[in-house]
């Protein structure tokens, strides 16, 4: 392996580690300062700067990479393969396991509206509503409830079981079945 190569994988992982250091420090803290994004991603803020000029660039980059993340997740989580409950458990794990992307996505506004010409979503991501209606279609979720203010549930819960583990008021490693289970007894016919 080349020297070049080196660098440029060193360089892309520590890129990545300021993203994700940034969507998780600002999931956390809206006011949270370069610096202490700098040092939740371990490295300087003379480093953090050598990838990103200043707090918008670095906001930006963070949405994009966040955005990615979760599409990365929808992705993985194969929500178009299988019986429409098994999906659903696979995307609700998903979506916890990306639980940070999503509080920093979602838990100000003010994030998506200053940044809204920031990302491209990818099309060929299948949609979190066309499980639902699959779901519906075949009398697993309740026709009751529009596809929409299904997914509105899956993002609350979600946030929830994210809060939840962040106040310690629930063991990371429970908060999956925790919002399948309660996603389960409210939307599940």
């Amino acid at each position: 392996m080349s020297s070049s190569t080196t660098e440029s994988g060193a360089r892309n992982r520590t890129r990545r580690a300021i993203l994700a250091a940034a969507a998780s420090t600002l999931a956390r803290d809206r006011k949270a300062t370069l610096a202490d994004i700098a040092g939740a991603a371990q490295v300087g803020r003379s480093t953090l700067h050598r990838y990103f000029a200043d707090r918008n660039e670095l906001m930006a980059a963070a949405i994009v990479d966040s955005f990615r993340a979760v599409e990365d997740a929808v992705r993985e989580a194969a929500i178009d393969q299988g019986p429409p409950l098994e999906a659903m458990r696979r995307l609700l794990t998903a979506m916890v396991d990306v639980g940070d992307r999503l509080a920093f996505l979602f838990g100000d506004p003010r994030v998506l509206e200053e940044f809204t010409d920031c990302f491209e979503p990818d099309m060929s991501v299948p949609t979190t509503t066309d499980l639902i209606r699959r779901g519906q279609d075949e009398g697993v979720f309740d026709r009751t409830f529009s596809p929409e203010w299904i997914q509105h549930v899956i993002w609350a819960v979600t946030y929830t079981g994210w809060e939840a583990a962040e106040k310690g008021e629930l063991p990371r490693h429970g908060v999956a079945a925790t919002v399948i289970r309660t996603f389960e007894n409210g939307m599940v016919t």
